[in-house]
């Protein structure tokens, strides 16, 4: 079979390609050649079925072992293929990143910046990868020193570069940055904002090209331009004004769904974004031919328009209001008429923002739970993901995902789990065959514990204990020196907010551990990492909070017998705590001086003694918190997995605690400051009226 690249002849839509693709599909079973196949599976790729999808991938599997372990290229076409048909396969994305793996060193540039771009859209993380292709792209840095190639080099190794790295490719593209073509800066710029780059006179610079070049950029390119200067803090009033001219100037004659979207989302970014009566016709226009995703962009667009308008221009356009409503109208109509769970979720898989989840986001889950016989081994972590999102409380759902994983456990890839388990960890469920579920996720993994991302062991050790789910093996193989060390060169391939979300899952993990499983004998490690952080400003109370410490005060007998933000052993922060004698009498602590409104100075206790271990004989400590809407589920008043952790945390630390939710706060039976004084009274003694 000639193995040509017919993606050079430019005829992958053409109607040859299409009968090639029959004649793969007849002649499948007997190819034994993958490099041949892999050059036809990239040219059809975009012609063909589901089904024949499905198949190409099989035969890939079973010829895989006949290539030499050399073989970078066919091994990229199988990842090229993947990422066209829009599939994150978690097999065969292994086996050939094992391949890349042993070939690293032999990788050029052209070679790494293409691998992690498919690995990018395939959402595919290989931590030893990166590392090890960050070692061999900073080896680079010296030898290029004309901007194609630098450009190339400095959007691929920009991202995941240490502090010296990215000084030394900031400096370099500066001094280029007189040379760079119009797409050059536009790459530039978008690295820039995935580095999260805060150096003015690079990005005014980069911002001067793109200006020049503006009337050349594609629609889609202006978007981007948008948002990485709105990202990157830049303002210039000239480039904003030429930037609403072009973006205005295409929208007039655009008829395409999703390229109007995009050209409104632009505009909406924009400072004093507005949309004039021919728009909003334009979008109207348009609607029956939208997809979720194009719905979900007009809505988040208008909303940016409405709330710009009400803040400064001090009025609430009705047509606006109107385009809203018929935005609802067609999303949910698009969703009752949706039958292929498949079809559905490659609409909803990204969709975001405050209008789904205020519009759609209950017909969402009303269309996923009609449809949920469909889910098995091939989308049940994009669904579960979905769910974690949301924080959505189906349990039909995620006993349906909990029956799939007991019933093709075998047929997931162990990096599916922690997506699997994230939602029961995060809405604070256990499915009916809870120790099955977890055991049969956990044993999935046992093998490979030595091979997931040092952050994906952390957040998957975080969110079993969260349910109260601790497995020794997969403490044994977070809590020791060599992987701690693995973990701290990943943390310097992340983004500054990734680096420090991974930090306190860790320090939450170490906690849960010494407090729940004091067996393993697993240390405290964290008190410095806990006292950098709690140095920062605590800010102010909201509305709520001095509410409570106010009547707190009157309730207990003055300001003497409440403390508000206490640090707890273990670093745990509570609103207010207050101390009870055997008889129900408040105990007062030392002078405060609090003024209402700010908090006071942390009173903390550093060690890690149990709360009533300095006690009188038989007082208790409370904690009493204020938990907002965050606690909670979207769509029900169910304690969330975080929430319900602290709480089991505290009692162990010897606290009775007393959670106040906002929903009864804020409710019509509290309404008055009598009926506020009684429920904390109730809450705290357990009687109407506090004893005299």
């Amino acid at each position: 079979m000639c193995c040509t690249s017919y993606n050079n002849q430019h005829l992958c839509f053409s109607p040859l390609m299409g009968k090639i693709a029959d004649i793969v599909n007849r002649n499948l079973e007997t190819i034994q050649d993958l490099r041949c196949l892999s050059v036809l599976m990239v040219s059809i790729s975009s012609l063909i079925s589901q089904r024949f999808q499905e198949q190409l991938v099989n035969k890939t599997e079973q010829l895989f072992d006949t290539i030499d372990s050399s073989q970078v290229n066919i091994a990229r076409r199988i990842v090229q293929f993947l990422r066209n048909i829009k599939y994150g396969y978690y097999p065969l994305l292994e086996r050939c990143n094992k391949v890349f793996l042993s070939n690293v060193n032999h990788l050029d540039l052209d070679s790494i910046s293409k691998i992690l771009s498919l690995y990018h859209s395939l959402q595919f993380h290989s931590f030893e990868f990166i590392l090890m292709t960050k070692k061999r792209l900073t080896e680079m840095i010296p030898l290029f020193d004309y901007p194609a190639s630098f450009v190339k080099l400095f959007v691929t190794l920009g991202p995941v570069a240490g502090p010296e790295e990215e000084k030394r490719l900031k400096s370099t593209i500066l001094l280029m940055s007189e040379e760079l073509t119009s797409h050059q800066a536009l790459a530039v710029m978008g690295a820039m904002e995935e580095m999260e780059s805060r150096n003015s006179r690079l990005i005014r610079k980069i911002a001067s090209i793109l200006h020049k070049h503006l009337d050349n950029y594609k629609p889609v390119e202006l978007l981007r331009i948008t948002q990485a200067s709105i990202f990157l803090h830049f303002q210039s009033k000239e480039l904003f004004v030429k930037l609403r001219e072009l973006l205005l100037s295409y929208l007039k004659v655009s008829v395409i769904p999703s390229e109007i979207s995009l050209l409104v989302c632009a505009l909406s970014m924009l400072p004093s974004p507005h949309l004039d009566e021919a728009r909003i016709s334009q979008i109207e226009a348009v609607l029956p031919q939208c997809d979720l995703n194009d719905l979900n962009s007009f809505a988040t667009s208008v909303l940016r328009c409405i709330q710009y308008d009400h803040m400064y221009r001090n009025n609430m356009p009705g047509k606006q209001l109107k385009l809203l409503q018929k935005l609802d109208h067609y999303g949910r109509q698009r969703l009752q008429k949706c039958s292929s769970l498949n079809l559905l979720w490659e609409e909803v898989k990204s969709l975001k923002g405050d209008w789904f989840a205020d519009s759609l986001l209950e017909e969402t889950v009303v269309t996923l739970q009609r449809l949920m016989d469909e889910i098995n081994y091939i989308n049940v972590a994009g669904i579960a993901s979905f769910i974690s999102r949301t924080n959505y409380l189906s349990t039909s759902l995620l006993d349906r995902i909990a029956s799939v994983v007991l019933q093709q456990i075998e047929k997931i890839h162990p990096f599916a789990i922690l997506a699997i388990i994230l939602p029961f960890s995060a809405l604070n469920y256990d499915p009916p065959q809870r120790d099955e579920f977890f055991g049969t996720c956990l044993q999935r993994l046992n093998s490979y514990l030595s091979i997931l991302d040092p952050l994906m062991l952390v957040f998957l050790g975080y969110s079993l204990a969260t349910r109260e789910y601790f497995s020794e093996d997969l403490l044994k193989a977070i809590f020791n020196i060599r992987f701690l060390a693995k973990l701290d060169s990943q943390l310097e391939l992340l983004c500054s907010s990734l680096n420090m979300k991974v930090q306190f899952r860790l320090m939450e993990l170490n906690r849960a551990v010494c407090l729940e499983c004091p067996e393993y004998q697993i240390p405290w490690f964290h008190d410095r990492f806990c006292q950098q952080q709690y140095k920062k400003d605590f800010g102010s109370m909201n509305e709520a909070q001095q509410q409570i410490y106010k009547m707190l005060a009157e309730v207990l007998g003055g300001i003497s017998f409440v403390k508000a933000s206490v640090l707890t052993p273990y670093y745990y922060t509570i609103d207010f705590e207050c101390i009870l004698d055997k008889r129900k009498k408040p105990l007062p602590y030392g002078s405060h001086n609090t003024t209402l409104g700010k908090l006071p100075k942390i009173h903390s206790e550093l060690n890690t003694q149990i709360a009533g271990s300095r006690l009188p004989p038989g007082a208790e400590k409370i904690a009493l918190e204020f938990l907002d809407s965050r606690a909670f589920c979207r769509n029900i008043p169910h304690l969330k997995g975080k929430s319900a952790m602290k709480k089991r945390h505290l009692e162990i630390l010897g606290y009775r605690v007393i959670q106040i939710p906002h929903f009864e706060w804020n409710s019509m039976a509290l309404s008055t400051k009598n009926a506020r004084m009684d429920y904390l009274r109730e809450r705290i003694f357990g009687e109407g009226k506090s004893s005299s």
